[in-house]
Parts: structure tokens; sequence; C-alpha cells
């Protein structure tokens, strides 16, 4: 069994991660009116996913 040296070798937060950057490219398209709304919501989100798989770590 291979043991990971941070939590960026989980595979786990390696998808998470990719799902925060999707996150963003997809919101990036939201109407102005949500800059500070549902995108913003979006977004905080998806970074509190992957922020707590490395706390976690």
């Amino acid at each position: 069994m291979n043991t990971s040296k941070s939590f960026e070798d989980l595979v786990v937060w390696q998808k998470a991660h990719q799902f925060v950057l999707k996150v963003y490219e997809l919101t990036q398209n939201f109407p102005n009116s949500e800059v500070y709304g549902l995108s913003s919501q979006f977004r905080r989100a998806s970074v509190s996913v992957a922020a707590n798989i490395a706390e976690g770590y």
C-alpha cells in the first residue's frame, strides 16, 4: 500500500480540485447579477470540499 506524503497525493483531493476548477469555469459564464449570489455560493461550496479533505489529512 502506498502512503501519501501530502494531501495532494490523495485521489479524492485531486478529484475535488478538478471539481473546483470546473465550477469556476462554469460560473464564469453566469450573469453579472449572480456574481455575489449563486456563482459565489457555488464557488465557496466547491472550495470547501477540497479544503475539508486537506484539513482532514
